[in-house]
């Protein structure tokens, strides 16, 4: 039998080894992700990347925590797109169009003038009802990534050196856009020629006339500095920046039920306040392009383009497949 000082030692042994199996435990517990995006930290994808990451904190008393990597760091969208599916970045941050790589039916939120005005949009974007049918849209055929929710960086307007003030001015315009069946289509049938490259290749193809123009919303436009070389936006409001957030199934699958929880609510908080957010920045970029002096042109005659977009709209959705076709349905009904 021990004595007490023996006893006493042995005591104090084991509980040295009990705090350090609770400290060892509590590193383990914390976590960080990587949170990958291609715009630059003050975009709407920032701020979105922000307000995920600082929620998820809080949620889960400081045990995870995200790291990002914005300005396509990691890659481009279609990249990081793989990089999410094969479980090499936990989070991406990407625009529904480039998610068409992925699962071609999103190319419906890529659909022109479908989104009646800013108001519409936030509206859409924040309708249960759309995000778990874009949610049901991308499980039925995405493997190794799981949608959270949707976001926003504002509506696309065409920038060139020239003004498009009517469709008529997009004759044999080459014009550098996402890769959906969408894009494909309706650019094609206002006239112009579409050219597919990354984003990061834009501003050199605008510069050097590989492409004659581009659409984008005001923020993006700005912060990568394209109106050095295209410096005339058109305001054709022809399409939502829409985008959509995205965690690795390897993630996923390792998160407790409870994590999952800090996870999807996290996600739902950014979704509640980032559309609106977005445009609000894109209200501050086109004051802070005026002042810089360059041309905002209003007053586009939209009537050409809607004409030639509306009879494409159902077609093209049908041809996307049946999960277009309802969300579009949804898309119209939210007032």
């Amino acid at each position: 039998m021990p004595s007490l000082k023996h006893a006493s030692i042995i005591r104090g042994i084991a509980f040295s080894a009990g705090l350090a199996m609770a400290s060892s435990v509590a590193l383990a517990q914390k976590r960080e992700f990587s949170f990958a995006y291609d715009q630059p930290r003050t975009s709407a994808y920032g701020f979105g990347a922000d307000f995920f990451g600082n929620k998820l904190a809080e949620l889960s008393k400081g045990t995870m925590s995200t790291n990002q990597y914005p300005g396509a760091q990691l890659g481009s969208e279609a990249q990081t797109l793989q990089k999410v599916q094969t479980g090499d970045i936990d989070f991406v941050l990407v625009s529904t169009a480039n998610s068409s790589t992925i699962q071609p039916e999103s190319g419906v939120f890529s659909l022109h003038f479908i989104f009646r005005s800013p108001e519409h949009a936030i509206k859409v974007l924040t309708n249960q009802k759309v995000i778990t049918a874009m949610r049901d849209m991308y499980a039925s055929k995405v493997k190794g990534a799981h949608m959270l929710t949707l976001g926003s960086q504002g509506l696309r307007n065409l920038y060139c050196k020239k003004e498009i003030r009517k469709i008529s001015d997009l004759k044999n315009v080459k014009v550098r856009v996402q890769a959906t069946m969408t894009e494909d289509t309706l650019f094609p049938a206002y006239g112009a020629q579409i050219v597919h490259m990354d984003f990061g290749q834009v501003y050199t193809s605008l510069q050097t006339g590989v492409v004659d123009c581009a659409e984008n919303g005001y923020t993006v436009y700005m912060l990568n500095k394209h109106y050095e070389v295209a410096p005339v936006m058109s305001v054709t409001e022809h399409e939502a920046n829409n985008s959509v957030l995205f965690v690795s199934d390897k993630l996923w699958t390792s998160l407790s039920a409870e994590q999952k929880k800090w996870v999807q609510a996290a996600a739902d908080g950014m979704n509640s306040v980032q559309p609106a957010k977005a445009f609000e920045m894109e209200r501050e970029s086109r004051a802070k392009l005026e002042k810089l002096g360059v041309k905002i042109l209003t007053g586009v005659d939209k009537s050409g383009f809607e004409k030639v977009s509306k009879p494409i709209q159902d077609k093209l959705a049908k041809q996307l497949g049946p999960h277009a076709v309802k969300i579009l349905g949804l898309v119209r009904s939210v007032k």
